[in-house]
């Protein structure tokens, strides 16, 4: 297994690993159980933008074991500010290949996402795709709160099944929340924030065409598909994105500067 390094961005310090060396890492710790779970984040513009804004958020999310960057802006961001990685790693791309992982080395899994009462559904999509997966479900509530009862039951039925993956797919902050609040109760193996990447790999949303993903403007190939609802993150929110960036970049300076004095 490749040995982790990570940089200092955004005061998170994200995995400087290729797609991968990061399934590689996750595969042996999925195998290798330890005394808890180890939680996986995958921040975007969207969470980098979020987290700046929330600080108690952010001391939160920066406890997780693993932080990949998701957003190809992320990417670009680190080599302007000398601390490049080299290439993103999706929670789309990872939950797939761990799906996969799990088929082939008949891992047991468990997923905490969905709609209400759409477990079944689920299981079908998930046979259809991924044949063979072990996988348990449970849909929450809408009205799930992470650290209340409902979010307890969840983490002790997980527990119970002692998976060696779990995915969350709650959305940003519900997800991390839940996530490393019970991550030290879970019997080992990986917890996974992953948002809609279950969604993404059984085909219920499109994805954008690679050559989007690739030139990294998938972020715009979802403006463009849904401009009703995603409009505001996109075109609002997201663009102060620029100037965190230029922040990180002054600290950087600053630093340099009393470095050299």
């Amino acid at each position: 297994m490749q040995t982790s390094r990570t940089v200092p961005l955004f005061d998170l310090n994200i995995q400087a690993v290729k797609f991968d060396a990061a399934c590689d890492m996750l595969t042996h710790d999925a195998e290798n159980k330890g005394t808890s779970a180890r939680v996986v984040v995958t921040p975007n513009v969207d969470h980098i933008v979020r987290l700046e804004r929330r600080p108690d958020l952010k001391a939160l999310y920066k406890q997780a074991d693993y932080i990949f960057a998701d957003g190809m802006p992320i990417v670009w961001a680190s080599r302007l500010l000398k601390r490049p990685l080299p290439e993103r790693v999706t929670g789309a791309d990872l939950f797939v290949s761990m799906c996969k992982a799990a088929v082939e080395k008949q891992w047991k899994v468990a997923l905490l996402g969905g709609r209400p009462g759409s477990e079944n559904e689920l299981l079908a999509h998930f046979q259809h795709t991924f044949p063979g997966l072990d996988i348990e479900i449970i849909a929450p509530s809408m009205q799930f709160d992470p650290l209340g009862p409902e979010g307890a039951q969840a983490a002790q039925h997980i527990a119970a099944r002692e998976p060696n993956l779990i995915f969350v797919c709650l959305g940003l902050p519900k997800q991390e929340i839940w996530a490393l609040h019970y991550a030290s109760q879970l019997p080992g193996g990986v917890l996974m924030c992953v948002g809609a990447a279950m969604e993404f790999a059984l085909g219920q949303k499109p994805r954008a065409p690679l050559i989007f993903q690739k030139a990294g403007f998938e972020w715009l190939w979802r403006l463009l598909s849904d401009p009703k609802h995603l409009w505001r993150r996109y075109l609002v929110d997201d663009p102060y994105f620029l100037a965190i960036c230029w922040k990180e970049w002054r600290c950087q300076r600053i630093k340099n500067r009393n470095v050299g004095t």
